[in-house]
This record gives C-alpha cells, sequence and structure tokens, in this order.
C-alpha cells in the first residue's frame, strides 16, 4: 500500500511539473529602455526636444498564438516649454514644467504573425495592444495619484535567440486628466493681463516608445 501510494505522488509531481513546463512555454519577463513625450497645453503636438528617459519592466502571458496578456510597470519624466511655441499667447504665458511619473497597466496584445511560444518556432511578429492603467505623478504644482490611463499603441517583436527576444513599441497613454503639466483649469497673472492656463477641453496624454528585451521560459528542470 505505502509503494502504492509513492508511486502516485511521484506521478502526481512528474504531471505537476510537466504541466508548469507547457505553461512556463507561454510566460515571458522583460524590461524595455526608452522615453516619454507629454501632449497637452503646452505642446498640443508631440515634440521631440521635449523626449525625457523612462525604462519599464513587464509580465507576458501568450494565451494563444494570436493573444498575449501582459502586465507592466513604468517609470519617467515629462516636460514642456511655452517659449519652444511659436503661439504669441503661450509665449506670454511663459511657462515650462517638469513632471515625475509612475504607473501601472495591464494590455491586452493581438499578434498577427501567430507568435508561436515553441522551442522550434520562427518568431517574429507586429502587433497592437491596448488596455487600462494608473497613472501617478508630481511636478512644481500638484502631485496626484491613481489617474485612470488608457494605453493604445503598436509594437514589432522578434526572438533572436531562445530564449531571448527584442522588440520596439510606441504607444500612448490617454488621460481624463488636464493636470499631467500643472495647468488645469487655473489661471495667473495680474488683474489686467490674466491669462488662463489651461483648456479643460484638452486633455493631457503621454507616449512611451522602448527597446524591449525578454526571456521566455520554455522549460522547468525537476531538481
Amino acid at each position: 500500500m505505502n509503494q502504492y501510494k509513492q508511486k502516485t505522488a511521484r506521478l502526481l509531481i512528474v504531471g505537476l511539473f510537466i504541466s508548469l513546463g507547457v505553461h512556463a512555454q507561454k510566460i515571458e519577463i522583460g524590461a524595455g529602455l526608452g522615453g516619454m513625450l507629454y501632449k497637452g497645453d503646452v505642446s498640443p503636438a508631440l515634440n521631440p526636444r521635449f523626449y525625457r528617459p523612462a525604462a519599464s519592466v513587464f509580465f507576458r502571458y501568450n494565451a494563444t498564438r494570436s493573444f498575449s496578456i501582459r502586465g507592466s510597470g513604468f517609470i519617467g519624466g515629462l516636460r514642456g516649454d511655452d517659449q519652444a511655441s511659436r503661439d504669441p499667447f503661450q509665449q506670454a504665458r511663459n511657462y515650462s514644467f517638469r513632471t515625475n511619473l509612475s504607473a501601472v497597466e495591464v494590455d491586452f496584445e493581438y499578434n498577427f504573425l501567430n507568435y508561436k511560444p515553441l522551442p522550434k518556432a520562427k518568431n517574429w511578429t507586429p502587433y497592437i495592444f491596448g488596455g487600462i492603467g494608473l497613472s501617478r505623478f508630481n511636478n512644481a504644482v500638484i502631485k496626484v495619484g491613481g489617474v485612470v490611463t488608457y494605453p493604445l499603441g503598436i509594437g514589432v517583436k522578434y526572438e533572436i535567440k531562445r530564449p531571448w527576444s527584442v522588440g520596439v513599441e510606441f504607444g500612448t497613454r490617454f488621460m481624463r486628466n488636464d493636470y499631467l503639466d500643472g495647468l488645469g483649469d487655473a489661471t495667473f497673472g495680474n488683474a489686467l493681463t490674466k491669462v488662463a492656463q489651461g483648456n479643460p477641453a484638452l486633455k493631457d496624454s503621454y507616449t512611451y516608445t522602448a527597446l524591449t528585451l525578454s526571456y521566455t521560459f520554455y522549460k522547468i528542470v525537476c531538481p
């Protein structure tokens, strides 16, 4: 009876490792290095001169050949300056800012070329992603936490040498918030030359562009 129990326990352990190994082939961890750009009242269009460094880490689960789920964390900075604009009202306002930002998000990715988490597959694919996140930021004017963001973007990933993959990604984080630059709907100036700081109809957003490196767990070695 004891031998039967021992064999059963061994079979269960072997089955567990096989199951973990199969799922491990779908799991990736990685990091990204790039930068962020702000878009809002101070910079209505993306301006490369305001590019600031940023980094990320992520966990990706390749549920199928076409669909993946990713959880990510980000840290970076944003900046803007009215003096870079040709708008006379912005030049008169003469406002500039620097914002430190951290965020987490969950994205759903769609792979166009059926990315295969298999040891003998040649893997590369363009993909699109979208999801939801939370951002926390602070600047000289305001500190804000728990702001909901809506990520949307595109990317390409390529498995250069199993289990390592590289990629490049561009995405925008849309916000229902107008204080990323510290302006909002407040005003400043004297009674004669009061200048509106922010346009409440124009919500702030930021982009994140990065080169990524990830590791896929293709197998688990039984100790």
